[in-house]
């Protein structure tokens, strides 16, 4: 069984759901995850927001552009000299 493509997103100051929980749903799917499984499983905490993500306008246009460079680089579209271009 090969797992989807996986980005978690945590925030350590949420005060709904605590970042070690996500942390822990990552620790446990990469124990069940194959070896020969390649798809990438993700964790990424903000250390600075809380449970509604970034407070400030570009943290959260930051945090964005992380999302949109994750699906980008899934889909193969990289970035190669100035230009982009679909390596698939």
């Amino acid at each position: 069984m090969t797992y989807p493509t996986i980005l978690v997103k945590t925030s350590f100051n949420d005060s709904q759901v605590m970042y070690w929980e996500p942390a822990k749903y990552v620790a446990k799917m990469r124990t069940l995850k194959p070896a020969t499984d390649t798809h990438p499983l993700m964790l990424k905490t903000n250390m600075a927001a809380g449970h509604g993500g970034a407070s400030g306008r570009y943290d959260y246009l930051h945090d964005v552009a992380f999302d949109y460079a994750f699906f980008l680089t899934q889909l193969g579209v990289e970035k190669e000299q100035g230009a982009v271009v679909s390596s698939k």
